[in-house]
């Protein structure tokens, strides 16, 4: 099976950004033919590639025409670039090392008509066409690509068109701009910047729409239950909301939501964990910045429902008690068999859900609002042109929800990134409760000072879990390195006398010498 889709006039520069988006979407294992006369430009934009998976170095790249095979290490994968016009036979391609280059990387193949049918089946196939029927693409300038998805690739060249549809109509496809790929987050997002010469740059975001995941409860995935977007509508609708409150987060210049593709403003490099761990910036200040941005949040109730661009809207979901227990529940069912080597027993399960059930309780009953979920350093950008709260730019919001004001100011000043001292801590939370209280009449700082050590506990429980999974099931395990950090915070918010209980659980299951176990 295979499916063709056709860009028009494509001048020089466009060629080049083609080349970059095609970039931008490969993935190690990828094969990706290019096709066409002597001349049409298949040598340009393979040399326009792989200078686009080298970030954009200017390396020197050869034409492989008499070695057949020149070969790349990039920053995200190996790169192996063939030239078959004088390939004898097609047997040879496999002692050129095709299968070798497709397991570590991507192959990129010029003359792929000499290969015949020894090309594997899902291959990406890129036609360079003379537009104007002239006798070389010089005479006329412009070239017909057509972009053909076999097998694997039947689905992806559309959003490679879609992509390159909308960056050019934001008139960033000329030669001024250059595009680079980003590297994201533990998700399915993939990110790039359009950088310009003369002008302001933007951020792409590639998102596309998720499928639900197994029913693991009432029928229902995870990621129903936990209330995590599946697409790019919540991220749109909640960051319009968020800058009509005043804060900054980012403009979207663009959007194609069926697809799930984002133009936006691009707040540049200054991020808060970065920056603090290179000490370019005071942590104290990015954090005190971050934490009046949360109380001048607070007083924008969230409405339950958003309206978005194309006349739909956005259902803003409550934190409530399956999300919140099937977070915790994560612990049990990746960290407790990773450092216990074992399964959690069935005792001492529901012990912990009845133990947590009893606190989400009494957080059910206090004053609600803005949840944005992962308010932390990877998250926040320092913009110091701006003034008060808007220095503050937030860059991931679209899981929000409505829920205990506690929650953001806990993710705040327990970092599981980033060391966040218990001095700094406490003096930040003093500075936030002291700013409520001066704003608001009636602010319980008992209850919420509960809240805060509820949910930090909450948080860092959720979190044991998550990077534990990211380890196991995704074969990431960057993440166990902060798990002492996140046992830190634990035991600080466990020392809170109403969670005594709570503690003992931890205390008895998760022993000083549990929590020490160096995961792999």
């Amino acid at each position: 099976m295979s499916a063709s889709h056709v860009i028009s006039n494509v001048s020089q520069p466009q060629l080049v950004r083609l080349a970059e988006e095609i970039a931008f979407a490969a993935r190690p294992g990828d094969v990706i033919a290019l096709c066409g006369d002597l001349g049409a430009g298949k040598t340009t934009l393979a040399r326009a590639l792989i200078s686009a998976l080298q970030g954009g170095a200017r390396e020197e790249v050869p034409s492989p025409t008499f070695t057949l095979v020149q070969t790349y290490a990039t920053p995200r994968m190996t790169v192996a670039h063939f030239d078959l016009y004088r390939l004898n036979n097609p047997s040879e391609l496999q002692e050129l090392g095709l299968d070798h280059a497709l397991q570590t990387g991507l192959a990129l193949i010029e003359w792929p008509e000499r290969a015949h049918e020894t090309l594997p089946d899902s291959r990406l196939v890129v036609l360079l066409e003379d537009e104007s029927g002239k006798s070389t693409i010089a005479e006329s300038g412009t070239r017909r690509i057509t972009l053909t998805g076999h097998g694997d690739w039947r689905q992806r060249p559309e959003r490679i068109v879609a992509m390159h549809a909308m960056i050019r109509n934001a008139g960033m496809g000329g030669e001024d701009c250059a595009l680079r790929y980003l590297q994201g987050d533990a998700s399915v997002r993939r990110y790039a910047r359009l950088t310009c010469s003369n002008r302001s740059g933007a951020i792409f975001m590639d998102w596309p729409p998720q499928p639900d995941g197994p029913p693991i409860r009432g029928q229902l995935p995870y990621s129903r239950i936990a209330h995590l977007a599946e697409n790019v509508r919540p991220f749109v609708a909640v960051a319009n909301a968020l800058r009509a409150a005043g804060l900054s987060a980012p403009e979207i210049y663009a959007q194609d939501l069926d697809r799930g593709l984002l133009l936006l403003e691009d707040f540049c490099d200054l991020i808060f964990g970065q920056e603090v761990a290179t000490s370019a910036l005071d942590q104290a200040e990015l954090w005190r910045a971050a934490v009046e941005a949360l109380v001048a949040l607070r007083a924008t109730p969230p409405p339950e429902n958003l309206p978005i661009v194309d006349g739909t809207s956005h259902r803003l979901p409550a934190y409530d008690h399956d999300a919140l227990g099937i977070e915790v529940e994560l612990m049990l069912d990746w960290y407790w068999p990773a450092a216990l080597d074992t399964s959690t027993p069935a005792d001492a399960r529901a012990e912990f859900a009845a133990l947590w059930k009893a606190i989400f309780d009494r957080l059910h009953v206090l004053p609600r609002g803005w949840v944005l979920r992962d308010y932390h350093s990877p998250n926040l950008v320092w913009l110091p042109d701006r003034k008060g709260i808007a220095r503050v730019g937030i860059i991931d919001f679209q899981d929000a929800m409505r829920g205990p004001l506690a929650y953001d100011l806990v993710s705040l000043l327990q970092d599981a990134r980033t060391d966040v001292a218990p001095e700094l801590e406490a003096h930040l939370f003093d500075h936030y409760c002291a700013n409520v209280t001066a704003r608001q009449t009636g602010f319980d700082r008992d209850a919420f000072t509960f809240a805060y050590a509820a949910l930090g506990a909450q948080r860092s429980t959720k979190i044991l879990g998550i990077f534990s999974r990211l380890a196991q099931r995704d074969g990431n395990p960057t993440y166990l390195q902060h798990i002492p950090r996140i046992w830190r915070y634990l035991e600080r918010d466990l020392a809170h006398p109403e969670l005594s209980p709570l503690r003992g659980w931890y205390d008895r299951h998760m022993p000083a010498d549990v929590r020490q176990t160096k995961l792999t």
